[in-house]
């Protein structure tokens, strides 16, 4: 009996220039409330592929937002949903923030594109509603919602 196995899977990751445009639109956004961040697209390993430092946004934003981007590439969910959804498993929560790269807070977005996760917006520099708020201008210039 022959077992047939798929050897390779196909997985769509976000554009290079469609990063650019996310991490552009999320700094713009932040730039019109007179806010200095620090925005970082991931692709879908949570690979960076795109990061903008606005002027005057603070050095360990840089980190930060890099890390809310592959989190909520890797993870699929925002990074504050993230944290709601392992509340009610301490140990599992302690152990999920202690991985590397990993932010259980907000500022982090997958980008989704027909129920695929392609990648991931993270911003950091402002409170977590500001960071979400740019991360949300991020998808909106991408289309998503």
């Amino acid at each position: 009996m022959t077992v047939v196995v798929k050897i390779a899977i196909s997985r769509m990751s976000i554009a290079a220039a469609a990063a650019y445009v996310a991490v552009e639109a999320a700094v713009a956004h932040a730039g019109a409330v007179d806010q200095a961040i620090v925005a970082a697209v991931a692709d879908a390993s949570g690979d960076l592929v795109a990061l903008l430092r606005a002027d005057g946004a603070f050095k360990a934003s840089v980190g930060i937002a890099q890390d809310k981007a592959y989190t909520a590439a890797v993870f699929g969910v925002s990074t504050d949903a993230l944290s709601d959804d392992l509340g009610a498993n301490p140990s599992l929560h302690l152990g999920i923030a202690l991985r590397p790269g990993v932010v259980l807070f907000a500022g982090g977005l997958p980008i989704v594109i027909d129920g695929q996760v392609i990648g991931g917006i993270g911003v950091s520099g402002g409170s977590e509603a500001e960071d979400r708020a740019c991360a949300e201008a991020g998808l909106a210039a991408l289309g998503q919602v």
